[in-house]
């Protein structure tokens, strides 16, 4: 049975203020009665640092003046020398910008903090930066960078007694590995975080760890532990009286019972979701329960209640949606009411000539103002919408960093990379094969293969390069370094063997294919060329020689270089297959990766 992914991203929100909040919730009636202490002005600098944080913290209504806060706190920290102060400004400063929406200006300052936290030698801090970064990454569908940074975080918080935050830390690493479907690891992670957090008596992250758990059987097929997970969790948000997670569960479990064919209790549980629900008020919750029961109605023949249930649906769900619009709307009609307020006024001073007069000129200005407002609201928006997805285009295009320093200075400077490892794969007599394929049926296994090629380097914190044909490109270490990529790598390539090989024994009606795989470790300079279709791509010697050990395996095999092999040599077993003549190089020595 498959989870229902609405439950899951309703509940990542909470994960992200989870992690930096650590048991402490914003309040926004503090940051209202701070604020009369900061208006007063009388407090020494020493003690206006830990005003300001609390303010910048606290302060949602108002993003910008939140802002502000952490602007000041970031000018005063440096101006008393003071790192750790310096620290929070700069982490308060990139959640602001972060909820307005500007990922790489709250990029640019989570990187800061860092710096300050390491110069400062505050542990927590520069795993809570890492948290925040990784975080950006992972909203932005760049899930390797975003497991390379969850991981910082992680190992940086061990080393501190903050067991909550690497908890949390822990969690939402095993969310991105849920994001990316990837079961075994999600339960790994979720299983660790749950202990620590039942260690540090702390039910909430608990709860959600349970949930989390919950979901990864869900999707195991194993009903019965996902509705025993999910309902201690739901137990425990009760007691804490938090609802709105606990109507996403309820809607997790009535998925758990349709998977088990018992449509009576899944109905049971999505109609207790659409009541706790509607008693506290949480529309996005009672649109979606509404969905599920008309679903569940459907399935069972009811087509009356389908519908029923259905309209409430689309009701709650437009409701949310225009909510935005519904108060711009609201503002305007009240514009326009003080408006005509003020015509009544000066229309008992004026002539009856005068009057008329005022009046059309008045109508005629307030139909252009609507036509203005409205001209510049639809075209931002566009622009806006367009922004979005040249960004999204740019990111599936090029590694992050490379994307955000482009979009900073027109261009990208080429830089060489000492430590890098990369991998051919090249599918054995292809083209003979492909001659006798419908076209079709060879594009669709192709595509098969490097999706799953593309999911297993995602795992391993690896970058694709290209593809060109049949072969498939990519290496670890760039454009962020990583220790272990010789490692990572070779992880990488047993699994696309493995995969090659379970394909192989599936009667699905797709062309099969052995495979070869060629590894070297080395220097590279890598960059983009070209000013239109941009391609992230890697040079030098380091590449041409990966290319020719791709060459000189054999199907079903890895061949690693002797420089590769003495990275990864007490780590896998490897088999020496002496020096072989390598065509307009000279002689190598070889090895297969076991």
């Amino acid at each position: 049975m498959i989870f229902n992914k609405k439950v899951y991203y309703s509940l990542l929100a909470f994960y992200f203020c989870l992690f930096f909040q650590s048991g402490i919730a914003q309040d926004q009636k503090l940051a209202d009665s701070l604020a009369l202490i900061y208006n007063q002005g009388t407090l020494p600098d020493a003690e206006k640092l830990e005003l300001l944080r609390n303010l910048s913290f606290n302060e949602m209504r108002d993003l910008s003046l939140g802002l502000k806060y952490a602007e000041e706190l970031i000018s005063l920290s440096e101006k008393l020398g003071n790192d750790l102060y310096l620290y929070r400004g700069y982490l308060q400063k990139g959640n602001k910008i972060k909820y307005q929406g500007d990922f790489d200006l709250a990029l640019d300052a989570y990187f800061k903090s860092v710096e300050v936290a390491k110069k400062a030698d505050y542990k927590t801090g520069e795993g809570s930066a890492y948290m925040t970064i990784a975080d950006i990454y992972s909203s932005s569908n760049n899930p390797s960078n975003a497991m390379l940074y969850y991981h910082k975080a992680i190992s940086t918080l061990r080393e501190t007694e903050d067991s909550v935050a690497l908890a949390s830390a822990i969690m939402n690493a095993g969310d991105e590995h849920f994001k990316i479907k990837n079961y075994d690891s999600a339960l790994v992670y979720f299983r660790e975080s749950e202990l620590i957090f039942e260690k540090a008596d702390y039910p909430t992250g608990k709860a959600f760890s349970l949930g989390n758990l919950g979901m990864v059987y869900a999707n195991f097929g194993q009903s019965d532990l996902a509705e025993k997970n999910i309902n201690e969790a739901i137990l425990i948000l009760d007691d804490l009286e938090n609802f709105y997670p606990i109507c996403a569960y309820l809607i997790a479990m009535s998925d758990v019972y349709l998977g088990k064919g018992d449509d009576a209790e899944a109905l049971n549980y999505a109609m207790r979701s659409l009541k706790l629900a509607q008693v506290h008020g949480l529309k996005e919750q009672i649109s979606d329960a509404n969905l599920k029961l008309s679903q569940l109605y459907e399935k069972a023949g009811n087509t009356s209640e389908s519908f029923r249930y259905f309209k409430d649906h689309i009701a709650y769900r437009d409701s949310i949606n225009n909510l935005n619009s519904v108060q711009k709307m609201a503002d305007l009609r009240t514009d326009f009411e003080v408006s005509q307020k003020q015509v009544e006024v000066d229309l008992l001073n004026k002539e009856k000539e005068n009057q008329r007069i005022i009046l059309i000129s008045l109508v005629i200005i307030v139909v252009l103002g609507v036509i203005i407002l409205g001209t510049l609201f639809w075209y931002f928006k566009n622009i806006q919408k367009e922004k979005k997805r040249s960004e999204t285009l740019l990111l599936n295009i090029l590694p992050f960093e490379t994307a955000r320093e482009l979009k900073l200075k027109g261009k990208v400077e080429a830089v060489k990379a000492e430590k890098v490892t990369v991998l051919f794969t090249d599918f054995v007599e292809f083209s003979s094969l492909a001659e006798k394929i419908e076209p079709e049926k060879l594009v669709e296994s192709i595509d098969f293969y490097f999706k799953g090629f593309d999911e297993i380097i995602s795992k391993y914190g690896l970058e694709k390069i290209k593809t060109i044909g049949d072969s498939y490109m990519c290496a670890g270490g760039i454009p962020t370094p990583i220790k272990n990529h010789a490692i990572n790598m070779a992880k990488a390539a047993k699994e696309m063997i493995a995969l090659v090989e379970r394909e192989k024994k599936e009667n699905d009606g797709l062309p099969h294919f052995e495979v070869r795989i060629g590894i070297h470790s080395g220097p590279v300079v890598a960059g983009i060329v070209g000013i239109n279709k941009w391609q992230y791509d890697i040079w030098g010697d380091t590449v041409n020689i990966a290319s020719r050990m791709e060459s000189a395996s054999l199907p079903g095999r890895i061949n690693l270089s002797e420089t590769t092999y003495d990275l990864i040599k007490n780590n896998f077993p490897c088999e020496y297959r002496g020096e072989i003549e390598v065509k307009n190089r000279g002689s190598f020595k070889m090895y297969f990766l076991n």
